[in-house]
């Protein structure tokens, strides 16, 4: 199988209690691969988010000193 072309992650906003300050909490639960037409994709979920919401990214390589998720 080809390496997945797309990142699928729920991300969850929230407000910092301590500061007030907004922020998010971004969770991996899948991969994406890019059709062969470019037209569109497949989408493999891992698991479904509780608020509907899920971002997919390009699965772009880690560079060695980037921490890992």
């Amino acid at each position: 199988m080809t390496n997945p072309t797309h990142i699928a992650y729920t991300v969850r906003d929230f407000t910092k209690k301590a500061t007030g300050e907004a922020d998010s909490s971004w969770s991996r639960i899948g991969v994406a691969f890019l059709h062969k037409d470019g037209k569109g994709l497949d989408v493999a979920l891992d698991a479904l988010p509780v608020n509907g919401r899920v971002v997919l990214r390009l699965n772009v390589p880690k560079k060695k000193n980037e921490a890992t998720d």
